[in-house]
């Protein structure tokens, strides 16, 4: 999944007006369509954890669907009335430059929150049921749609980059949910409702104990991208900065989804006998690799290759760029050990300590933007850069703070 945004960057940097619709996708498209679908997100790791029976799933599901419906009702509302201007000119400051042809790709983007409402549900029934290689395989084939919808936008060479990138994600997530969807239903079928029902069953009321500190932390977690969006807009270099965080951000991805798909692993195996030790031992493994690898790629010509020849970024931008990633370099390990003490929060059932850590993210993000805004004249993107990465090892460090109560609780380690 790490690859389809540098895919997308990719192939909007070669065509017509790259800089404009780089900046309309990742400084308002991406950033509000993560936040819509932001009470969703955190579906994958409850579905592993709480889908231990068929009432349990049923109850899940049902949540889901209306979730999903709501939010799709939302996005709609965003996007065909004067909100839209509202939110991009008034509270996120965008360049006007790119504010109508990100009202065009944000329209295309609403299958996208109910598609991934049902994947990350199903995959999370398909993860605890030891089917993860299947998670991967539907990976593919949502990468494989994005590439086919690229590669036509690309030979077609007139039509706008917004509309290829959006139209390439919204046929991804579509056809990597049908693939979901009929690859669970017999794992459903043989696995999950011949199993015993659960005592307690799940109640609604334990669901959403369990479930809304999850959903309050992905709303705190990507109410940063419009935050980002909206403090690049307000200091140097907006539109360079904007255009160039969406090439960043898929870069990023790349060395962090080894430490957030490491999430779901922990929930799993935490239990398991003589687990502990030899999980901890893979996340300072992870931190290693993640931050060795992306030091390597920062120290080397390969940063300076993939903006160049891969992603085609404008070369005025290669310098902001390769500075921006000499200041990224703590956020992979940061992403491991987040994973490594949110999968021990989320086993012990008491995820209080998750969006606590969260808004600790946001706070010194925040703080950090209004020095960049109003005390600093640096390019954006530095900024930017800079509190998203203190942000996110103030995130991690709370977090094994909280962790120690949930490993009392799970089997009396601290």
């Amino acid at each position: 999944m790490a690859l389809e945004l540098p895919a997308l960057s990719a192939i909007v940097a070669r065509l017509p007006d790259p800089k404009v619709n780089l900046a309309a996708y990742g400084g308002i498209v991406f950033p509000l369509a993560l936040i819509i679908e932001a009470p969703i997100i955190m579906l994958l790791a409850a579905s592993t954890a709480l889908s231990k029976d068929w009432k349990s799933y049923t109850k899940i599901r049902r949540f889901m669907h209306t979730t999903s419906a709501a939010l799709t009702g939302l996005h709609i509302l965003v996007v065909g009335t004067p909100l839209y201007f509202f939110v991009v000119e008034k509270l996120i400051g965008s360049p006007e430059e790119i504010i109508a042809p990100a009202r065009l790709g944000l329209a295309i983007m609403l299958p996208w929150t109910w598609s991934v409402a049902y994947r990350r549900f199903n995959q999370g029934v398909l993860i605890r049921f030891g089917h993860s290689l299947t998670v991967g395989k539907g990976t593919s084939v949502r990468l494989s749609a994005n590439i086919a919808v690229l590669t036509i936008g690309y030979l077609a060479g007139t039509i706008p980059g917004i509309v290829v990138a959006t139209t390439a994600v919204s046929a991804g997530v579509l056809f990597e949910a049908i693939y979901i969807g009929i690859k669970v239903k017999p794992v459903i079928k043989n696995q999950l409702i011949p199993l015993a029902e659960i005592k307690p069953e799940l109640s609604k009321k334990a669901f959403l104990q369990y479930y809304l500190p999850l959903a309050l932390t992905s709303l705190i977690t990507l109410l940063s991208q419009p935050l980002v969006s909206s403090a690049l807009s307000r200091m140097p270099r907006a539109l360079d900065s904007l255009a160039v965080w969406p090439v960043l951000s898929g870069l990023l991805f790349i060395f962090r989804s080894f430490g957030i798909a490491y999430n779901e692993v922990v929930v799993i195996l935490i239990d398991k006998s003589n687990s502990y030790f030899n999980l901890k031992k893979y996340a300072l493994l992870l931190v290693s690799l993640t931050s060795g690898l992306l030091f390597l790629f920062t120290a080397t010509p390969l940063s300076t290759i993939w903006f160049q020849y891969i992603t085609a970024l404008p070369s005025s931008l290669i310098p902001l760029a390769n500075m921006a990633l000499w200041l990224s370099l703590l956020i992979p390990g940061a992403n491991a050990f987040q994973s490594w003490y949110q999968g021990i929060i989320l086993y012990s059932g008491k995820t209080r300590g998750i969006p606590e850590a969260v808004a600790l993210f946001l706070t010194v993000t925040i703080i950090t933007y209004l020095i960049g805004i109003y005390l600093v004249n640096l390019p954006g993107l530095y900024i930017g850069v800079i509190g998203f990465s203190l942000g996110m090892v103030s995130q991690a460090a709370w977090l094994k703070f909280r962790s120690r109560v949930a490993l009392k609780t799970i089997y009396g380690k601290s």
